[in-house]
């Protein structure tokens, strides 16, 4: 079970509240969020309501800053992000990993079947960018950059057909994909 305690202020001060499960809109329960401690388990955190706009990708440790987050070493999804609105705990997987990627919208284009971490799409499949993709089986972060860098979305099991109308409409592609294991 994964928890998740947000401070209103820096430095784990002021008021707080903890989540164990999805949280659609922070600002119900605290007027600003700037720290963070990942107590057990990994959770995506949004800097809107409703898992909407940046992404960063949180493990268990202690997040005294959130507006230097991004810089921080140990964080997946270098988003610039002054405010946390929601967040969504990141269930652990045991099993094999399975995903298929493609090239355009609406499943078009090349298509690969992945089941480990790509560095890079254009390296290894001669592939610029991914525009949809189903996830079978696992949790995955994609990034817009090579090498795990960049913006990046969290996908779970179900299908994308346009990954430009998803939460992170504002990545301009995806050049990178990780499975995310053990790491919670």
């Amino acid at each position: 079970m994964g928890r998740i305690i947000f401070y209103e202020e820096r430095n784990f001060q002021g008021r707080s509240h903890e989540c164990s499960s999805d949280c659609t809109d922070i600002h119900m329960h605290l007027n600003r969020c700037n720290s963070c401690r990942v107590d057990n388990g990994c959770f995506v955190v949004y800097d809107r309501q409703n898992y909407m706009g940046n992404q960063v990708f949180l493990k268990r440790g202690e997040y005294s800053d959130f507006q230097r987050m991004g810089s921080m070493m140990g964080m997946q999804g270098m988003a610039m992000m002054d405010n946390i609105r929601s967040c969504r705990m990141v269930p652990t997987h045991r099993g094999p990993f399975r995903m298929r990627i493609y090239e355009r919208e609406n499943y078009g284009g090349q298509m690969h079947e992945l089941i480990d971490d790509i560095e890079s799409l254009q390296d290894r499949f001669l592939m610029s960018d991914c525009q949809s993709c189903q996830v079978m089986d696992g949790h995955w972060l994609m990034f817009e950059q090579p090498n795990f860098r960049g913006k990046m979305l969290y996908v779970r099991p179900g299908e994308y057909r346009s990954l430009r109308d998803s939460a992170a409409s504002n990545m301009s592609k995806m050049s990178s994909i990780r499975r995310i294991m053990d790491m919670c």
